[in-house]
């Protein structure tokens, strides 16, 4: 009888734990989405400010951001156009960097490493800032490749990482097979270790690429006056007019969610991270 009750109490122990943990995380869940959900109604909204609940819902402002916002349209052409570049450049990069350092245990790899990752540690603000200071000490003006060179460094690490981790799952045997079947090294690349990595390359991509898209605090560091980008440009025109054609962060949201769906379904990104 006393194994049965500590069974029991165990069992009830463990479904109190799930039970309270559940509740926690959907609490969390909720606070971090609750934004998010109010920005997407309130991008329907039929009035002529942003406020939360709606008087009423209408496409008016999704059709004045198709029709009669040509400085949003430009914006999001330069925001594409920045996210697509750094992260083709961030990409060869950094899978260059993942198969030289993936599996050596030297302290130089570690340290070098680390230095590749250091982006990912530090604020960006303070990222901005120093690059900003590194390019005033170099009396190196801002313009878009001032812009696309802080968002190279932004994006590098997120590819690294992901790609690292496809890589050290890779079985040395393959590798080892292709060098004595005559493959070159290079030839092995090609057609054994990046196969491989494509999972974990395109997941990192897509990651650096939504994160150099909507990034502010970099952005704001870096770009000039010809280079205002896509979220730059929205928080304007919220802080002089309130304009709620910057509801256009609705289009943002849902562009985004069926870009992590499709992520998901291609090349599994929350496999990724585990």
């Amino acid at each position: 009888m006393a194994n049965v009750a500590a069974a029991r109490g165990a069992r009830a122990a463990g479904m109190s734990f799930r039970v309270t943990m559940s509740l926690i995380g959907g609490v969390g869940v909720l606070l971090l989405m609750l934004p998010t959900l109010i920005v997407l109604v309130t991008s329907f909204t039929s009035g002529y400010s942003l406020k939360f609940p709606p008087p009423g819902f209408s496409l008016r402002w999704y059709e004045a951001l198709v029709f009669d916002s040509p400085e949003i349209i430009d914006a999001l052409t330069l925001s594409l156009k920045l996210a697509a570049l750094a992260t083709a450049i961030a990409t060869v990069l950094a899978v260059g960097a993942a198969v030289a350092l993936a599996r050596r245990r030297s302290l130089a790899a570690r340290v070098l490493d680390s230095f590749f990752m250091a982006p990912l540690t530090v604020p960006s603000l303070a990222l901005g800032l120093g690059i900003l200071v590194l390019f005033n000490l170099e009396s190196a003006g801002l313009s878009f490749y001032s812009l696309l060179a802080g968002h190279i460094a932004l994006c590098a690490p997120y590819i690294l990482y992901t790609t690292s981790a496809s890589y050290a799952q890779l079985d040395p045997a393959l590798l080892d097979s292709s060098l004595c079947l005559g493959a070159s090294p290079m030839r092995t690349f090609r057609r054994v270790v990046l196969p491989a990595l494509w999972p974990g390359i395109a997941s990192g991509a897509f990651i650096a690429f939504m994160n150099s898209f909507d990034n502010v605090a970099l952005s704001l560091f870096l770009s000039d006056a010809r280079s205002e980008v896509l979220p730059i440009r929205l928080w304007h025109i919220i802080e002089d007019s309130l304009d709620v054609r910057a509801a256009a962060s609705g289009v943002l949201i849902l562009v985004t969610l069926v870009s992590m769906l499709i992520m998901e379904r291609v090349a599994g990104l929350s496999r990724q991270f585990r």
